[in-house]
């Protein structure tokens, strides 16, 4: 049975299918131009990536113009039809859920038409795309839709996975197109848009669902209309609380902002000539990988093959075997003591230190991850005939040579994977990294002084703001909506492109990241947030597409809470209503 409220949608699948079928062939003679090039790594490559995006360009243009009419004309014919379902117009009556009557489907396809016209030209603006599939899993359902549903953003049918941390939940809706809904918001828009929701009326939707008693006994919030940067809604936004992961938006802006989209980590190794002692020297990339399938991050069997060859060359088969951390400064182990959530924090480390083979998530961690990661490598090099004492601590020399290297992907990828999972790991790491970069001491004090540094340095309002860490993980942190919604409308600014990649690395409502198993009755696509979880506190701050094509931010902070997953289901029902709202 077909519901009434889709028959509009589904009369302009078939447009779209031919839409899909026009573009995708000329998306693919551009993937395979560019393709066979992305495998090379380290500063060779980049004379030839900038060449294959000079070719590609143009046609990815042509291909954005040849499609702008004709999806304009389905806009035009369904979006009539859809600015006619029903919207609530009070919530006053709905503090523990919303009406029957307002489907997960009509948040999604309302977002999704707003945005159609313009998801052609910007997917070809928000390039490029991740090694994870977030991004491509969003561009190949924007550009090549040929069946109902939308790209499923990896989930495997017949999976369970719950944890909440990465991937998709196999519970979670069935694809649905919310690439128009994140991709078009990120990209502005463009024609009339509808004056942003009133104070008054935002106030009537949201503070009832803000006094429910499972967001504990304090709570703060703001809203922010991105395009215009005007607060439309404040409960105490001005006063600091424990922000938990949510710090990782402002670690992501000021890493951004110091270092730019394009920077790179690298992990080197290093002869000394007159001693043949070899030097792992780390760069501090904890996205360095042992694993046989590096999936597009940097490769410790790729360094361990070319230093073997370079041994080889010189005509070396055994080393003295060393490991450099000297990168960073201060002690490894965060306040928090031995914590599964995070590894020591090292300048030199492999897959994170884990033990277990994951990639995302909380899992037991190796007590010392350098002389682990040399351990591995100097297992790497014995495959090649290359013998190794057992690894010690060491410093590279200025004479020692570098043989080999290898770089981590650009950090806008670095900050994707960060925000998508919560990854702590890569949190500390990039503080540490904004502190290099702006010559401050970098241990967690230096990295949290370089953090507030850059944001005030980006004219955020900083009073209240106090950072003890990257990653969230200190109680001692204090942010306040006001900030986190400044930092979202900054990096959704059109004049600081290099900042957008701490929008597009918020997990999508019900899709990935740390959002794949929420939003299943709600706002599912349209909803794109980052959470924070402590004992007791709360978080979840983002941007949400509303009911008028509007991209809003928004920060939502919760103290003393009780229960974690009724705090969260009361925090999704508050984005939820915002992203219902036609206020």
């Amino acid at each position: 049975m077909v519901v009434p409220e889709l028959r509009p949608w589904r009369a302009a699948r078939p447009r779209v299918a031919r839409l899909a079928r026009t573009v995708r062939p000329r998306l693919t003679r551009a993937a395979a131009t560019v393709k066979p090039q992305l495998g090379r790594a380290g500063a060779a490559v980049r004379p030839q990536l900038e060449r294959a995006t000079a070719t590609v360009k143009p046609q990815l243009a042509r291909a954005s113009d040849a499609v702008k009419p004709r999806v304009a004309r389905i806009t035009q014919a369904v979006a009539p039809k859809l600015a006619g379902l029903p919207r609530p117009t009070s919530f006053k009556t709905l503090p523990m859920s919303l009406p029957k009557t307002v489907r997960t489907w009509q948040y999604t396809a309302g977002a999704a038409t707003a945005g159609l016209a313009l998801t052609a030209g910007v997917v070809t603006a928000t390039g490029p795309w991740d090694s994870t599939g977030q991004r491509t899993a969003e561009r190949d359902w924007a550009a090549a839709q040929e069946r109902s549903g939308g790209t499923d953003h990896g989930r495997k049918s017949g999976t369970s996975d719950t944890s909440g941390t990465s991937g998709t939940s196999a519970g979670a809706p069935a694809p649905a197109p919310s690439a128009p809904s994140v991709l078009a918001g990120l990209g502005g828009a463009t024609g009339t848009l509808k004056a942003p929701p009133a104070g008054k009326a935002l106030e009537a939707v949201l503070e009832p669902l803000l006094r429910n008693p499972a967001l504990g006994t304090h709570r703060t919030a703001a809203v922010v209309d991105v395009a215009t940067g005007k607060r439309l809604y404040g409960l105490g936004a001005g006063e600091a609380l424990v922000p938990a992961s949510t710090t990782k938006i402002a670690t992501a802006v000021a890493a951004l902002s110091a270092m730019g989209a394009d920077h790179r980590l690298t992990t080197r190794a290093a002869l000394e000539s007159d001693t043949n002692e070899l030097v792992l020297v780390g760069g501090g990339d904890p996205t360095l990988t042992a694993r046989t399938d590096p999936a597009g991050w940097a490769s410790l069997r790729t360094l361990a093959d070319s230093t073997a060859a370079a041994l080889k060359k010189r005509g070396v088969r055994q080393v003295t075997l060393s490991y450099d951390t000297t990168l960073y400064a201060g002690k490894e182990l965060h306040p928090i003591g031995v914590n599964d959530n995070l590894a020591p924090v090292s300048a030199l480390m492999a897959d994170e230190a884990r033990t277990d083979g994951s990639s995302s998530g909380p899992a037991p961690r190796v007590t010392d991850p350098a002389a682990d990661a040399t351990r591995t490598f100097a297992v790497l090099l014995a495959k090649h005939g290359i013998k190794t004492t057992s690894p010690g601590p060491s410093k590279a020399t200025g004479r020692a040579t570098t043989l080999a290297k290898v770089s981590s992907p650009p950090l806008s990828d670095l900050v994707e994977r960060m925000l998508t999972n919560s990854d702590n790991d890569l949190a500390e790491a990039l503080a540490r990294q904004t502190a290099l970069a702006t010559d401050i001491r970098p241990d967690f004090a230096g990295g949290a002084k370089a953090i507030h540094a850059q944001l005030k340095k980006l004219e955020l309002p900083m009073s209240g703001a106090r950072f003890a860490d990257g990653s969230g993980l200190n109680r001692a942190d204090r942010l306040t909506p006001a900030l986190l919604t400044s930092l979202l409308a900054k990096a959704g600014d059109p004049s600081r492109p290099e900042l957008r990649p701490a929008l597009t690395g918020l997990p999508v409502a019900g899709f990935t990241g740390t959002l794949s198993t929420r939003y299943t009755d709600g706002a599912a696509g349209v909803v794109r947030a980052k959470t924070g979880t402590l004992t007791g506190v709360n978080a979840l701050a983002g941007t949400v597409v509303d009911r008028d094509g509007r991209l809003l931010a928004f920060a939502f902070l919760a103290a003393n809470t009780t229960s974690p997953t009724q705090a969260q289901a009361a925090l999704d029902r508050t984005a939820t209503a915002l992203a219902a709202c036609g206020c």
